[in-house]
């Protein structure tokens, strides 16, 4: 017989999901392997980010264990020269 009823049970919370809306005023630094500035940047997300983003959202799924970004695609040298030449929007 099917009742009514509520019961609890125990999950496994796995991955938190952010999407955040930034429009055109998306901020980042990227640094060379001693700490130095190769490049400031604001302006829209990146072509390189995750998903389908727009260049308005930053989209990344969060491994809630590791804190590792379970969605990141590793940009290619190409991704990465350009966006140091990218002028800021």
């Amino acid at each position: 017989m099917e009742i009514d009823a509520t019961k609890k049970v125990m999950v496994n919370a796995k991955i938190l999901k952010l999407h955040m809306k930034v429009r055109d005023q998306f901020g980042a630094e990227l640094f060379d392997q001693e700490g130095c500035s190769l490049k400031e940047y604001e302006g829209y997300v990146p072509s390189f980010m995750p998903e389908d983003h727009y260049g308005d959202y930053l989209i990344l799924d969060i491994d809630i264990d590791t804190g590792h970004i379970t969605n990141w695609k590793t940009p290619t040298k190409k991704d990465i020269e350009e966006f140091i030449k990218e002028e800021e929007k």
